[in-house]
């Protein structure tokens, strides 16, 4: 009809169109829509609005009144030939052509697609309609054709006399012949129509051809619209091919179905209508001839013979026509035997108040709401054809659903409906999937559209419908949405409360329905889905209220994970590719693989690929191959045209796939299937493989995806790296295929090798290799973007993949620098590093640094500084690596350790100003401060363990570890409380213990300098004070505690020796005491720990050690010990000394009594304990705690116990 019917105009507001608006459309224009106002006829109001949604009719003209006795029996000069003011329409116009083609219904359907499944309930020719409301006045059969779609009905005619015909030349229907000679009529055959039947139609034809032009004594009403130019005829030009749809751009010159011009799937009607009435909205074809001008705007004209008077059935056609085409009165010319009477006008809405005529309009809106009711009801199946029949003669009116009973043949493609309906159901489903406004909520609906559709089309002949339709199933699932919206408010389910139905043409008057059928009832209704028992239950008001839902199904699934959605879409898919591959080439014809054949992947040893460095070749491959993406290469092994729908269908599938197979890889990592993740990335990556071998035009949207499918496919590689523990399951998930898949690949084969990114998706079962596989994912996946803007048009991804470039970096790196560790703790003895560790070291020392610049170009400060501190562990590493080796007493600190562990302090330093303050990440910070202590104090210690005195002078070494020792001090924070404050505590106390014995020593060894004397000794007491009170903090370093304390006493005897006076002895002996009475708290720690060793098995009240420490090292407290008795006696012999030739001397000194009893007491005591080799390290212990708690009270210690 033209693609004028697609642009038919909306209806204006309400009471925007007069009475006569429905003037026809000039060539190329939309008919100004015309609103009826509701009719009040007979005191029964009833609601009816038409609005022309287009015409092909010529402007309206004034018919030609024809005088008196004009015989109408003789042809009019200008019958049956074409005239300006008829327009393209020709003779249907003058209802010529009244009788309605088999799909009319669907040739209406397809030009107002929108309207389909959604607002309209019935599409139907207006003849069908009349005929369906008159079943109750009516002896008449009916026999007409119903389908749904979505929640539109679609009535056509089904003229038994036609088919039967047709059975009998072709064979055709044969089983719907046999079914209706077994229950409806089993004598049946063809009658004729009668002479009068054809002579009515003769005469019709020649008055309407008189009113047009008029004839010698005809005077036609003056009218201005007589001189418009006529329509042109491009409305009606398209009878050559019929409207079948295209998924993509298919030529207009290619048809699916070479019959399609003959099944009449065009819009013929003159004009098409948007009625409604009360709550029915239907889509009418009309032909009724209007006429207008002057005095009379828009008129219907019909003839009557004078001596039959109007009945009812003609006056419920008269006034429906006239509804439907919103005309508001009649013309009625009466004749007798051909000769014209007299001319009558007649108001629509006093049609029904005629004598002899009388029907009651109410009653007509309850036959129409019952009819839709019943057929809504029980035409429940998209896509099946119903059969509403009712004999001649006969009250009983039926159902049939004829594709259940077409299904009992051998071919259910013997039914002429079946494609026009499927292409209806496609195309309704397309319509609604391209708004871009559709909700949702409307998937149920399109998914059952299509899921029909290609129920109905058979495979091999309609590949092209078919692959489309899968595609848009698979488009239905949003792969990118964790949850779906379910549709139960789909409209279909919505709405299932109204009224639907569909009628079809009957001829007004005609009783001549004789070879239909006879009044008998069937003998058999079980075939019938439905029946109305009888035709008067129809005028009951509500008889047949609807209380089914339409469609039960029409809810769209609920996937409850993302693997099922996935398989669903995958199913679609896959579906589609066998209807493209189908349509292209026999398969024996082509080179592709078998899919009972096992596919040859081309495997080859790893040995002589090399590791890494086969990965680099295949790598500069793939950038090649990239390179030529841009320039549109193509390279399909099938055969398929470009731009043909094959070729675009195909890459569109092969594109949903790999979407498919790339969200289950995402979802198969998440649940830390890491063997199944790659097996479904690898088949995502052969899906795009693929694609890039179609594809002559790559999308940058195309390339994003496979940035992101290499970017999941590094991470998949890295974790299989890190669970080896696992690797027997995932290598079973990675080898196990389903079907499905299978298939799936081998229409992927059809086209390409799939080899493309076989680098990035080999289960490798060697660390380093996958490790390195991940590292040039994440590489493709960044030179991709580098290819065209993608990076800036997508930062959040491109951080994304830089991010993953580091931390592979980083793993590479430590994974280089752990071996480098391992060669290193297993050479024995060697002069020199060997080449491999130094190997490692670039190695590790390369990924490293390259991951550094991947987190600084995005500001990624925090992982920067872990990085640095890592590159810092390597040097630290190096320096180990080159300690001096051989004999231990002849080690002194080498130049290269001094060097590495400065590069070790640097890179630690950048860490730190890296992440600037300790705010921005307060664990890495702590984290960066803890390293560089630590280097700091190692230096130190090895510096002052092996002194390069060789080299540096024995003051420079001094003050050179005490630099390093106070600079690892100011990095190791004892305040801050955490789970590291012991480890800094134990640090610190360790430093200033160091400290305070570097400078004891150099106290003993130096000579001369006075000053410099008096300030170690100032520093060696200070350090020795505070390592005191760390160890004293710590409950698991008694020991320590107890070897600082002695070596205070040593510094004090050390002291005592260069005293002269007995009194500055006594004191200096005094203060040693005190420092033995002070050891006390390190003697308890230590019994505590024996009885938790010990004691637990005798004494449940023994407390738990109050921190987790590492068994006591017996063989140490037991050395310990008795230097502590050897020194403990030493002093007390000395003081006891002391004290008696004091007293010699003074013997008034009252206090200097009491010290030297009580020492003379203890002394005796540790002598005794000392002699007594059986006792037990408890029991010594016990003792000598004893004997502490007697010299803190005797006051020989000097002072109080801390």
């Amino acid at each position: 009809m033209g693609d004028s019917k697609e642009a038919g105009a909306e209806a204006p507001p309400a009471g925007a169109a007069a009475r006569g608006s429905l003037s026809l459309l000039t060539q190329g224009e939309s008919e100004e829509p015309a609103q009826g106002s509701a009719l009040f006829l007979g005191g029964n109001e009833v609601k009816s609005t038409a609005v022309v949604k287009y015409s092909s009719a010529p402007p309206r003209t004034a018919f030609a009144r024809l005088e008196e006795k004009t015989d109408l029996k003789l042809p009019p000069a200008n019958w049956l030939r074409e005239s300006a003011k008829l327009g393209p329409a020709g003779t249907t116009i003058l209802g010529n052509s009244k009788k309605s083609k088999p799909f009319s219904s669907f040739g209406m359907a397809y030009d107002f697609i929108d309207s389909v499944g959604n607002d309209v309930d019935v599409v139907s020719d207006s003849e069908n309609i009349k005929k369906l409301l008159k079943i109750p006045y009516s002896k008449s059969h009916v026999s007409m054709a119903v389908h749904r779609v979505g929640r539109t009905l679609l009535l056509d005619e089904l003229d038994i006399q036609e088919l039967f015909m047709r059975s009998s030349q072709t064979g055709d229907w044969t089983w719907l012949k046999e079914f209706y000679q077994r229950l409806i009529d089993q004598k049946w055959q063809r009658k004729k129509k009668s002479k009068e039947h054809w002579y009515q139609k003769a005469i019709l034809s020649k008055f309407l051809y008189y009113s047009i032009n008029g004839d010698g004594a005809a005077q036609p009403v003056p009218s201005a619209a007589e001189q418009q130019e006529p329509s042109g005829s491009g409305q009606t030009n398209d009878s050559d091919g019929a409207s079948w749809p295209a998924p993509f751009e298919m030529p207009s010159s290619v048809s699916e179905d070479p019959s399609a011009s003959s099944q009449g799937l065009k819009n013929d009607f003159v004009r098409n209508i948007l009625w409604t009435f009360e709550d029915i909205h239907m889509l009418v074809g009309s032909n009724m001839p209007i006429f207008g001008g002057g005095r009379y705007p828009a008129v219907s004209l019909r003839l009557r013979d004078n001596n039959k008077p109007i009945n009812v059935l003609t006056g419920i056609d008269y006034w429906l026509d006239n509804l439907i085409c919103n005309v508001p009165e009649l013309v009625m010319c009466f004749h007798v035997n051909g000769i014209v009477q007299k001319y009558e006008m007649i108001k629509t809405e006093e049609i029904p108040n005629l004598e002899n005529s009388n029907f009651s309009t109410k009653v007509i809106k309850d036959i129409a709401q019952n009819i839709l009711s019943f057929l809504k009801s029980n035409c429940t199946k998209e896509g099946h054809t119903y059969w509403l029949f009712k004999a001649s003669g006969s009250d009983i009116v039926k159902l049939y659903d004829l594709t259940t009973l077409c299904e009992e043949t051998e071919d259910k493609y013997q039914n002429p409906f079946t494609m026009p309906v499927a292409i209806l159901l496609y195309k309704v489903a397309c319509n609604m999937m391209m708004k871009k406004n559709q909700n949702k909520k409307h998937y149920g609906t399109i998914r059952t559209l299509l899921l029909n559709c290609v129920k109905l089309l058979d495979k091999s002949r309609h590949p092209q419908i078919i692959a489309s339709a899968n595609y848009m199933l698979s488009e239905l699932f949003q792969l990118d949405e964790p949850k779906k919206e379910e549709s139960s408010e789909s409209p279909l389910n919505e709405n299932s409360d109204e009224s639907y139905s569909e009628e079809e043409e009957e001829t007004p008057d005609s009783d001549e329905n004789g070879p239909y059928g006879t009044s008998a009832d069937p003998p058999d209704d079980n075939k019938a889905v439905a029946i109305i028992k009888s035709v008067g239950e129809l005028s009951v008001p509500e008889k047949y209220k609807s209380i089914h839902q339409i469609r039960p199904s029409c809810a769209f699934p609920v996937c409850h994970d993302t693997e099922e959605r996935c398989r669903l879409v995958l199913s679609y898919v896959l579906e589609g590719l066998k209807s493209v591959d189908s349509s292209i080439k026999k398969e024996s014809d082509l080179p592709a693989a078998d899919p009972n054949t096992p596919i040859p992947l081309k495997y080859e040893d790893e040995s002589t690929r090399g590791g890494p460095e086969g990965l680099e070749k295949q790598m500069a491959l793939f950038l090649d191959k990239m390179g030529s993406l841009q320039k549109g290469n193509y390279s399909s092994q099938s055969g398929m045209i470009p731009g043909s729908w094959q070729h675009k269908m195909k890459l569109q599938l092969i594109l949903k796939s790999s979407k498919a197979y790339y969200v289950l890889s995402d979802a198969a990592m998440s649940l830390q299937k890491y063997g199944r993740a790659l097996r479904y990335i690898k088949l995502a990556l052969q899906s795009h493989d693929t694609y890039c071998c179609l594809c002559t035009n790559m999308l940058s949207e195309v390339l994003l995806f496979l940035s992101q499918y290499l970017t999941l496919c590094g991470d998949i590689q890295l974790m299989l790296a890190q669970n080896a523990n696992n690797r027997a399951a995932h290598l079973e998930e990675f080898n196990y295929q389903t079907k499905e898949d299978q298939e799936i690949l081998h229409s992927l084969h059809r086209e390409s090798s799939c080899q493309g990114f076989a680098w990035a998706t080999d289960l490798s079962t060697d660390l380093e290799s996958q490790l390195s596989v991940s590292c040039k994912c994440y590489e493709a996946a960044n030179e991709i973007l580098q290819f065209s803007d993608l990076k800036n048009q997508n930062p959040e991804h491109y951080v994304q993949v830089l991010k993953r470039m580091g931390n592979i970096r980083n793993e590479i790196g430590v994974f280089y620098m752990n071996q480098a560790a391992a060669l290193q703790s297993e050479r024995v003895v060697s002069k020199s590093v060997s080449t491999a560790e130094q190997q490692l070291w670039k190695k590790s020392f390369s990924c490293f640094e390259k991951g550094i610049h991947n987190f600084e170009s995005i500001d990624d400060a925090t992982n920067a500084a872990l990085l640095l501190c890592n590159t810092g562990r390597l040097m630290r590493i190096c320096a180990q690596a080159h300690c001096g080796t051989g004999d231990e007493l002849k080690r002194e600190f080498s130049p290269e350790e001094g060097m590495y562990y400065n590069k070790a302090v640097d890179y630690y330093l950048k860490a730190l100003r890296s992440l600037g303050t300790r705010d921005i990440h307060p664990a890495v910070w702590d984290s960066v401060n803890w390293e560089l202590s630590t280097t700091y104090f190692t230096m130190a210690t090895l510096q002052q363990d092996y002194a390069p005195l060789s080299r540096k002078a024995q003051e420079q070494i001094e003050k050179e570890v005490s630099e390093a020792m106070m600079k690892s001090l100011k990095y190791c924070d004892v305040d801050s409380v955490s789970a590291r404050q012991p480890l800094c505590q134990y640090r610190a106390a360790t430093i200033h213990h160091r400290l305070a014995s570097m400078y004891h020593s150099c106290l003993r060894n130096q000579v001369g300098d006075e000053h410099l004397r008096k300030q170690h000794r100032v520093l060696a007491d200070l350090h020795y004070s505070k390592a005191v009170k760390l160890f004293q903090l710590l409950k698991d370093a008694p020991c320590e505690l107890l070897r600082v304390q002695l070596e205070r006493v040593a510094f004090a005897e050390f002291q005592m020796t260069s005293q002269n006076s007995n009194v500055g002895k006594l004191k200096t002996l005094s203060g040693a005491l005190d420092i033995m009475v002070r050891t006390k708290h390190a003697f308890q720690l230590i019994g505590r720990e024996l009885v938790g060793e010990l004691g637990q098995p005798k004494s449940e009240e023994a407390p738990p050690a109050a921190d987790p420490s590492p068994s006591l090292n017996r063989e140490e407290v037991i050395k310990l010990l008795s230097i502590f008795e050897s020194r403990l006696s030493f002093l007390l012999l000395q003081s006891i000394k002391l004290l008696s030739s004091t007293k010699k001397k003074t013997s008034n000194n009252g206090e200097d009594d009491v010290a030297l009893k009580t020492n003379k007491q203890i002394y005796s005591q540790l002598l005794r304990a000392t002699a007594n080799r059986n006792t037990t390290l408890s029991e010594r212990i016990d003792v000598l705690t004893h004997l502490l708690d007697q010299l803190a009270r005797g006051g020989g210690g000097g002072g109080p116990v801390q």
